[in-house]
């Protein structure tokens, strides 16, 4: 189904749930009902199939059609059965019990009784900053599932009790009476559907191919008639852990998870990975975390991440509604920074809290010893490139200036680079990169220096034009929500300028999208140095068997500099490279924008190895 369709029915389903909710109900839950009808039609053809053939073979009436007939309905009886009973897949994180964790499951036993829920037959701890309660599957899509609850320890140290409480309602609140229960049923369908969807993509036997083609009909219309089902049960679940917590509460929770969840991998992770240069074995974060979290986030910060999540709008990506939309369902308000938690809810794991902190620590110590070890290499690399250019100042050009001081950037994000990068601009006052960087550099308040910067960038780059155009515009509109002066005209002028870059944008846009990627290639023009650092995070990708990079010309903007990356992934399913290929072309460092596709998806590997030259690298699942 294209995203165009899939978008028109997810938005057709919430019109139908406002306009008569008992009515949208019963057709979802009777077009559920036709996939359970599929999978038993298929389940009882294969039986009566079985049932007349079987006889005539064994009374030696071996004719090969009935041999074909009986080898078709075995196969059409074990794809019933697959959908039947799904394997099961492993819960994140270690599991705990009662008497590890007393104070933890009395809390959510006094949940339980309060909403009349189901009992929670497995809780997990972990280590991701969330919690979650997942129905695994018994029975395939025919349902039945046992409870499992995942909390995660970060959040047990960024929250007080009474916040995580109004969390792990929220989650508890999937389950409530009967509604909890229908809405239970879909999502029990949705997952089991999902999974028998994936299992099959790489089944090329002739009956599975039959059964994919009922399943590309029918997964993606299910699960755009259920996305406002879906959608509706968050909220109320949200409206669940209001009633028992408060509402002012239940907002303020969703609000300081925003915050401390931007913190988390703004900051402190970031911050984290750069001990890598000066320890070569790596450092268990869990401990450090738990002192940090206890400390409020600055307040820039904060009202930063805060009216960034703001802008957000809720997409049919997620059922989950955005923070804004929650907070106002709740309370009527937008969202407001809370009052910080201050002890966290490390008590509620009892005495055991010390050693789930060790244990967690010694796992990711574990877990990440390798890439530490790489990363360690590629920082120590980048130090001795920066000793190398800070050794030779005194002859040094204005590509070996911008040069260093992105790279004191990439060691310390808080260097002090703006002196060399105003160097550079004493001696040319265009200079592109000189301009990017200082505007980069420069401290969110300081509007007036970023508006400078973007002024020359307009009249120095064209090809920057409508990304200077819409930063002037979004530092203009962050200064006045911040307290200070509304500028009618500047705002004025900028939101003009961005619909005079427009048009060449949308042209370079629809080129790059819209045409064979590798037409107008040339090679790329990374510098040593800039290429050994690529391929040193490319080897930090063990799905990455061999990638390609080469600079993508485009007529509509001839001067920017636009890279492709082309991995071969090995062992992932579409999603997963999807995924892979977006991490990187958010962690990698290039001076240009960058593309990164999987081969084979959006151009073919042969293609790739005839016309983007040699690979720039070749990892272990190349062999």
């Amino acid at each position: 189904m294209e995203q165009a369709d899939f978008i028109h029915l997810v938005r057709v389903s919430e019109m139908a749930s406002a306009d008569n909710s008992r009515a949208y109900r019963r057709g979802v839950a009777a077009f559920a009902a036709l996939g359970y009808a599929w999978v038993l039609g298929c389940l009882a053809l294969s039986g009566g199939l079985l049932a007349w053939v079987l006889p005539r073979l064994l009374q030696g009436r071996l004719r090969f059609a009935w041999v074909w007939l009986a080898f078709a309905a075995c196969g059409l009886l074990w794809l019933s059965l697959r959908a039947l009973w799904l394997p099961r897949s492993p819960a994140q994180g270690v599991q705990i019990t009662a008497r590890e964790a007393p104070a933890l499951f009395e809390a959510l036993e006094r949940i339980r009784r309060k909403i009349k829920g189901p009992p929670i037959h497995e809780v997990y701890l972990d280590d991701d900053f969330n919690a979650c309660i997942r129905q695994e599957p018994r029975f395939g899509v025919l349902g039945g599932a046992r409870n499992q609850l995942t909390v995660g320890l970060p959040l047990l140290m960024a929250l007080d009790q009474r916040r995580l409480l109004a969390v792990l309602a929220h989650e508890y609140g999937h389950l409530r009476g009967d509604h909890g229960r229908f809405a239970a049923w879909i999502y029990r369908a949705r997952l089991g559907w999902q999974r028998l969807y994936q299992g099959m993509e790489d089944d090329a036997s002739p009956l599975a191919v039959a059964t994919r083609a009922f399943l590309d009909w029918y997964v993606p219309r299910l699960l755009a008639r259920t996305f406002a089902l879906a959608r509706q049960d968050e909220y109320e679940a949200d409206r669940v852990a209001a009633r028992l917590l408060g509402r002012q509460e239940m907002a303020a929770a969703l609000t300081e998870l925003e915050i401390k969840g931007a913190w988390l991998g703004e900051h402190f992770w970031r911050q984290h990975w750069r001990g890598a240069l000066a320890q070569p074995l790596p450092a268990g974060p869990f401990a450090a975390l738990q002192r940090q979290l206890l400390l409020p986030p600055e307040p820039a910060f904060a009202q930063a991440a805060l009216r960034s999540a703001t802008r957000r709008i809720s997409s049919v990506d997620d059922t989950h509604p955005v923070l804004r939309d929650r907070v106002e369902a709740l309370t009527g308000a937008r969202p407001a920074l809370p009052p910080w938690s201050r002890r966290g809810a490390l008590a509620l794991l009892g005495e055991q809290a010390p050693r789930w902190l060790a244990h967690f620590d010694a796992r990711w110590r574990k877990d990440n010893a390798s890439t530490w070890k790489q990363h360690h290499a590629r920082l120590r690399r980048t130090q001795e490139r920066v000793q190398a250019l800070q050794a030779a100042a005194a002859g040094q050009g204005a590509g070996d200036t911008v040069e260093l001081a992105r790279l004191l950037r990439r060691l310390d994000p808080q260097a002090p680079v703006q002196p060399l990068y105003e160097r550079v601009l004493a001696r040319e006052p265009g200079h592109v990169g000189a301009l990017l960087g200082l505007a980069d550099s420069l401290q969110p308040h300081d509007s007036a220096a970023r508006l400078r910067c973007c002024e020359a960038l307009w009249e120095a780059s064209p090809t920057h034009r409508w990304g200077v155009a819409c930063a002037a515009v979004q530092a203009l509109e962050a200064h006045a929500q911040a307290g200070g002066e509304h500028d009618a005209p500047a705002l004025k002028l900028w939101r003009e300028r961005v619909r005079q870059a427009e048009p060449p944008e949308d042209e370079a846009i629809e080129e790059l999208h819209h045409t064979p990627l590798l037409n107008h290639v040339a090679r790329h023009d990374l510098s040593a140095f800039e290429l050994a650092d690529l391929q040193a995070e490319l080897a930090l990708r063990r799905p990455v068997a061999r990638a390609w990079l080469v600079r993508k010309h485009l007529k509509a903007l001839p001067q920017r500099r636009i890279y492709l990356l082309f991995v071969q992934l090995h062992g992932l399913d579409a999603p997963a490279r999807g995924a892979l290929c977006q991490q990187l072309q958010d962690a990698l460092d290039l001076p240009g924008q960058l593309l990164v596709r999987a081969a084979g998806d959006t151009a073919a590997l042969q293609d790739i190895e005839r016309q983007a030259f040699e690979p720039i690298h070749a990892g272990p699942a190349a062999v």
